[in-house]
């Protein structure tokens, strides 16, 4: 399908605008019509027919991990399905061969917890976790520079902040990385589907995200990259049949792991969520993740004008911004609870997170609903 000129044309593969303002994209996502109609498709395909179609369903997760890989500038061997974000950052954490005094450089204090457990659950193998110390709301080159020691392995930062909203500049840490000979790990989900990524341009060694936030797709499938060049360094934590160069052959086992990142699924695909997942992202490579970022800088643009118009403190600042605003009433914190119920019982779908209302809206999003989420704020305040 030849993508619409229009942009607002897509507003009709997400029939949730038909009764939320939904700017919480950067929470949970409502899916397509699109994601909808591949798992129906899958699911009558085994209802009518059973398992008569299992070749097809084989070649089509094949198509997913490789317009996954095409999203953020990867090889699809370089791709391996996971469960969510965590499930993809724990294999890399249980996966590579520390040893006893090394160190990860995390900022644990503002992380999502999907990004410092995995790493502090490594304690009784020796391994510290060190902090970085944010920086506005972020972690900055500067930051991790004076967080590395000799002893520093790997760096695991998220792309965007889930809190603040506030962007890592990928290119300036891989750079960094790469001069200290440290890995570099990334919790992508705040970025993957919301802004343009290219794990080649940005040095990054392994990255993980799963489809329900900016990827629109659904809940317990994602895919973790791992880059080529590492890939024999980290191993598998689970493996069966399918982590094998032989695997249809169930007669002679023969252990031989596959050399890609494919070792990693050990078992039976879940194909509801990878037919999900597929036509996911065959809408954003549609619409193109350029057209998708700039329509949502335009709209996080817009309610940062007319916010901070009313007084409203707003956060991050664009240069930092990727998909996210966050912001506080003119009435600062005391307002906070009483205006996200406000909100709420106005169909407004968002976030509070760490004291914040965080709005997170995408590209099939129009002004219009930015300017009624503004005159509810502005109701609300008496501005």
């Amino acid at each position: 399908m030849a993508p619409f000129t229009d942009l607002d044309a897509y507003r009709s593969e997400f029939p949730v605008v038909e009764e939320q303002l939904y700017f919480n994209h950067a929470g949970v996502a409502p899916t397509s019509r699109r994601a909808v109609a591949a798992i129906q498709e899958w699911s009558e395909d085994l209802l009518r027919h059973g398992v008569r179609n299992e070749r097809h369903w084989e070649a089509r997760a094949e198509r997913v991990r490789a317009a996954a890989a095409r999203l953020i500038g990867a090889e699809a061997g370089e791709i391996t399905f996971v469960r969510n974000t965590g499930h993809g950052l724990g294999l890399v954490a249980e996966g590579l061969d520390w040893r006893p005094g090394d160190e990860v450089a995390v900022a644990a204090s503002i992380e999502y917890p999907s990004n410092v457990y995995p790493w502090q659950h490594l304690r009784d193998r020796g391994v510290t976790v060190r902090e970085i110390v944010p920086r506005d709301g972020g972690v900055t080159p500067e930051a991790v520079a004076a967080a590395l020691t000799p002893r520093t392995r790997l760096v695991s930062v998220s792309s965007v902040q889930f809190a603040s909203g506030h962007r890592t500049d990928l290119d300036a840490l891989g750079a960094l990385c790469e001069r200290a000979g440290v890995l570099f790990c990334v919790d992508g989900i705040q970025s993957v589907g919301c802004i343009p990524v290219d794990v080649k341009k940005s040095r990054v060694h392994f990255l993980s995200a799963d489809s329900h936030k900016w990827m629109l797709g659904v809940s317990g499938i994602g895919f973790l990259y791992v880059a080529q060049d590492v890939l024999p360094r980290v191993r598998p934590v689970l493996v069966g049949w399918r982590s094998t160069t032989d695997l249809w052959n169930f007669n002679t086992p023969r252990f031989e792991l596959k050399p890609d990142a494919t070792k990693f699924e050990e078992g039976s695909h879940a194909f509801t969520g990878i037919y999900a997942l597929g036509a996911a992202l065959e809408l954003l490579l549609e619409v193109g993740m350029d057209r998708v970022s700039e329509r949502i800088r335009a709209l996080l643009e817009l309610a940062d004008t007319r916010l901070r118009d009313l007084g409203c403190d707003t956060g991050p600042s664009p240069e930092h911004r990727a998909g996210s605003l966050t912001f506080l009433p003119p009435g600062g914190d005391a307002d906070i609870k009483a205006l996200a119920t406000h909100l709420k019982e106005n169909q407004v779908n968002f976030s509070v997170r760490r004291g914040r209302i965080r709005v997170s809206p995408h590209f099939y999003n129009q002004p219009a609903e930015v300017d009624r989420l503004v005159a509810l704020v502005r109701g609300f305040s008496g501005r």
